[in-house]
């Protein structure tokens, strides 16, 4: 399979953090966060947490950034995500703590979206609804003109186009396209299924590829 290739813009899409500083479909829903705030953190979990999260900040406040569409209030939902994560570090088991970290970074940016814009979380839940029954079938990582289409596109154009895009797809796009993760590792982060991570991928692609068309000179 052919992922599509956003090497042209990869690293502009990928924002900068500031040094110093399972699943389902109610965005909002903390998984285990309720048992966090009783959770006392070891001398251990410091190590741990500098090794298993820390690495993994730039692509959490790149999806917080385009979550919420704001530089400032990512650094926000990213601060408090890092802070669940501590707490919740004890009982993370050994291996790839990418896909724990961003759920985390992902449900506190919908939690703050929840609280400070509920009209955006409105409209990403009427868009689920209408998805439950057109999930769309096929292989999204096909190699098409489309595909090289998007990834010969500049960066620029590239950001404005997928900014564009209604959060649901914005995401999986981001998460698929810009920070390699699996079909298997979205369905993680997001709680869909992998169905549906196929869907919003390409519908999201083919949404991109509408809008860099539509502005070609």
């Amino acid at each position: 399979m052919t992922v599509v290739s956003l090497n042209a813009g990869r690293d502009a899409l990928r924002p900068r953090v500031r040094s110093g500083n399972s699943p389902g479909e109610r965005f909002d829903q903390d998984p285990g966060f309720h048992e966090i705030e009783n959770t006392v953190p070891s001398q251990d979990d410091h190590a741990r947490f500098a090794s298993l999260v820390l690495p993994h900040l730039g692509d959490a406040y790149s999806l917080a950034r385009w979550i919420t569409g704001s530089r400032t209030d990512a650094e926000d939902v990213v601060q408090d995500a890092c802070l669940r994560a501590f707490r919740a570090i004890g009982g993370l088991a050994d291996g790839s703590a990418r896909p724990w970290v961003l759920t985390i970074v992902r449900n506190t940016a919908y939690t703050w979206l929840r609280k400070n814009r509920p009209s955006a979380i409105l409209a990403v839940e009427d868009l689920e609804a209408v998805e439950s029954a057109q999930v769309i079938p096929g292989d999204p990582d096909s190699e098409t003109p489309e595909s090289a289409l998007i990834a010969k596109t500049d960066a620029a154009g590239l950001e404005a186009a997928i900014a564009a895009l209604p959060m649901p797809y914005r995401e999986t796009m981001i998460l698929r396209d810009v920070q390699g993760l699996s079909y298997r590792e979205i369905a993680e982060v997001t709680g869909v299924p992998i169905g549906t991570v196929m869907s919003r991928l390409a519908r999201g692609r083919n949404r991109v590829i509408k809008n860099i068309r539509g502005n070609a000179p």
